[in-house]
């Protein structure tokens, strides 16, 4: 009886041992969520595929670059020759904005292991219909500068004429290429915008179109004060 009742006495209760087998059975299920939710964030922080060539994506940065070098040239010229602040202030916030958004398509094309520069026609990229029909060859940086490659852009032509020109004929004449400068870049960004799936890529075209807008209208405005008219476009 003495053995039994000792042995009773060391052996746990059973409503010990069913709490011991539950926290068991909980430990072992809450490490295996633990690890499933793990596996579930470690491919959820996987980066998506990169755009390729021909992409909306690869195809905006590349020819948007190209057509925002053409506006910081042109501002940063209006910016030190013109003798009106206001010019002055314009031009420096289109050269400042659109260079930094430069260095972030760049950026891009390079993550995406792709050449800054279109290889086949501009604005290709937008297959829509009536989407790339302002499309010409380019293959280098001189070669998109020497002819009109997409809307909006200035020739070499009225390039030289600015830098010729002084006063209130530079404001004027920098204040209509600008503005037509403005709305040919519109046409890509809307598209880029509507067709893009790079969350980036679609918040900076986007950014675009709400910074442009205001400028074309403010750029209208002070073409009008000057008794100028904007240059047809496209």
């Amino acid at each position: 009886m003495t053995d039994d009742a000792g042995a009773a006495g060391t052996r746990p209760p059973a409503w010990s041992r069913v709490v011991i087998i539950g926290a068991a059975t909980l430990a072992v299920l809450l490490v295996g969520a633990t690890v499933g939710m793990l596996l579930t964030q470690t491919l959820r922080d996987e980066p998506p595929p990169s755009p390729g060539a021909g992409s909306v994506e690869v195809g905006f940065a590349q020819d948007m670059s190209v057509h925002h070098l053409q506006a910081v040239t042109m501002a940063n010229w209006a910016r030190d020759h013109s003798e009106d602040r206001r010019v002055r202030q314009l031009a420096f916030d289109i050269a400042s904005t659109q260079l930094e958004q430069i260095g972030r398509m760049k950026g891009w094309l390079m993550l995406w292991d792709q050449p800054e520069l279109p290889v086949g026609d501009h604005m290709a990229w937008m297959a829509e219909p009536g989407g790339h029909d302002h499309g010409a060859p380019a293959a280098s940086e001189a070669d998109a500068g020497s002819r009109v490659p997409m809307p909006g852009m200035a020739t070499n032509e009225e390039l030289t004429r600015l830098r010729s020109l002084s006063g209130t004929e530079l404001d004027v004449y920098f204040l209509q290429l600008m503005l037509r400068h403005h709305q040919g870049g519109t046409e890509m960004a809307r598209y880029a915008r509507d067709h893009a799936t790079v969350p980036a890529v679609v918040t900076l075209a986007s950014s675009m179109l709400r910074t442009q807008g205001p400028e074309a209208d403010l750029m209208r405005q002070m073409l009008a004060e000057r008794d100028a008219q904007p240059l047809p476009f496209p």
